[in-house]
């Protein structure tokens, strides 16, 4: 039962990640450009917050590292979005608060803490570097989209964001296979598509919902897209 609800941790993750990139795609489609809508980055927040706790009760040291990596990048790309103070503030303190108390539950438990989750016998070493630096990689476009918007004064999503994306995900998705872990088997598949429209639309190709000539079927995405902010 326990394994059940832990994995349910984990869908429940990689449900809220499918649907911060089915907003920020569908966005895109419409406006017939790459956009970086704020929910993007709230689902994110929210999102990390569960997948670490998945990472944490998995002993998995590649989605920890992952999760470490990116947490505090969402919460720049919601300041950058002028939305981090638009949140109430028990929220932001939670926000802050939670990643912290769980390094400090890494550092101090007695069970899945750092030296659980690093000497975990069900991963093998090679296999462990091999799913780390996927991780490393994949969630290095957050690094290099934060870098990239920093630049700009503004929350973006590059071509590299896209290029990197696919990269990452590939070496995460051959690591699911031998890991066995349905999770990350799950996400991976559906993100590969998602990843693969942004490049095609940052060179230019059309909006898929473009072509459809259904005036309801537009209206209706017009009035969904004006909702994603």
């Amino acid at each position: 039962m326990q394994e059940y609800l832990i994995y349910a941790l984990g869908f429940a993750a990689q449900l809220l990640f499918f649907a911060r990139t089915i907003a920020q795609w569908f966005k895109s489609e419409q406006e017939g450009e790459v956009i970086s809508p704020v929910i993007y980055w709230q689902i994110s927040l929210l999102g990390s917050i569960i997948m670490l706790t998945y990472g944490i009760l998995r002993n998995d040291f590649a989605i920890v590292l992952g999760q470490f990596i990116v947490y505090f990048i969402y919460i720049r790309n919601l300041q950058l979005k002028k939305a981090w103070g638009r949140l109430f503030w028990a929220v932001r303190v939670l926000a802050v608060i939670t990643p912290l108390a769980y390094l400090a539950w890494l550092i101090f438990a007695d069970s899945n803490n750092f030296e659980s989750i690093i000497s975990n016998k069900e991963v093998p070493f090679l296999l462990l570097v091999w799913g780390s630096a996927g991780q490393v990689v994949f969630t290095f476009r957050f690094v290099y989209q934060w870098i990239y918007s920093e630049n700009r004064k503004d929350s973006v999503l590059p071509l590299g964001f896209w290029l990197i994306s696919t990269a990452g995900s590939l070496m995460i998705f051959v690591y699911a296979i031998y890991r066995m872990d349905p999770v990350l088997f799950a996400a991976h598949s559906l993100g590969l598509f998602i990843y693969g429209r942004n490049i095609l639309l940052h060179f230019g190709r059309k909006s898929i919902l473009s072509g459809l000539n259904t005036p309801l079927l537009n209206k209706l995405f017009k009035k969904v897209s004006d909702k994603i902010k």
